[in-house]
């Protein structure tokens, strides 16, 4: 059994880390180790016993809780982060390069200054990361996003009317295909089956196991099949959930069931 508990990083959805044996409180600000390195945080939950079978990946860690000294190093790298941007803005501008800024900020200890960035090509951008690594005198980490991380940081709602599933739990995007729309039924409208980023929803990878499991046996609309009382016609349309299906023969539209999958 672990201790973990719910940490809330600025621009980040929230993650669970390792409470390391510290006696953490909602509300209290505390330093982290990410995969970028140290960073600031806020602790946005209760402490949480969890068997450590059930945890799905290695979590980071709490280092420690936030001393005053801490909380004046943030500060000022929030402070210093927004004269970063405006420098960032102006070398791409220098350089031409097509690059639109989504997020930027130091690491706790400023060993390392990060700028992720969205692009409809790929950019290089050495020149830039020089120029940079000149001026800040600290590791420089260019990274290019895709419009699904930037849909994660801006958040909003769904077509569900839930806030979007990247913002809220999702840690990395599954491939999601429009086949998958296809075998559950679901009008081909880009309005129906795009998210606000513009790429297909997530929420179909949900049940597409479901969906290929009670498929099975089920006829394609367009084939010609042979109904329970002996007739011949072609199917019109498909019920997957209910594992039904209608054809239309000679003598009218018949209604056909394979039952439950056991």
């Amino acid at each position: 059994m672990s201790e973990i508990v719910g940490i809330e990083i600025p621009n980040e959805q929230m993650k669970y880390f390792y409470t390391n044996k510290l006696n953490l409180k909602k509300n209290l600000t505390v330093i982290v180790e990410t995969e970028d390195g140290l960073r600031f945080g806020k602790v946005v939950t209760d402490i949480h016993p969890i068997d450590n079978k059930k945890l799905k990946e290695e979590l980071y860690i709490v280092i420690r809780i936030a001393s005053k000294q801490d909380y004046e190093d943030n500060k000022k790298n929030e402070k210093d982060i927004k004269e970063s941007i405006k420098k960032f803005n102006s070398l791409t501008k220098k350089y031409n390069l097509e690059m639109k800024l989504q997020d930027a900020y130091y690491t706790h200890d400023r060993q390392q200054l990060i700028f992720k960035f969205t692009s409809e090509n790929r950019v290089d951008f050495r020149d830039l990361a020089k120029d940079l690594a000149s001026i800040y005198h600290t590791r420089i980490e260019l990274r290019q996003i895709g419009v699904r991380d930037k849909a994660k940081k801006i958040s909003g709602l769904g077509l569900c009317g839930q806030k979007l599933c990247c913002s809220r739990f999702l840690d990395d995007f599954s491939s999601v295909s429009i086949q998958m729309a296809k075998d559950q039924n679901i009008a081909l409208n880009p309005t129906k089956i795009n998210g606000l980023c513009g790429r297909l929803l997530c929420c179909l990878k949900y049940e597409e196991e479901c969906y290929k499991e009670c498929r099975k046996g089920l006829p394609n609309v367009g084939k010609t099949v042979t109904t329970s009382s002996g007739r011949e016609g072609k199917v019109v349309s498909v019920d997957v959930l209910k594992r039904k299906y209608r054809v239309e023969t000679p003598f009218g539209i018949e209604e056909e069931e394979l039952g439950s999958i056991k």
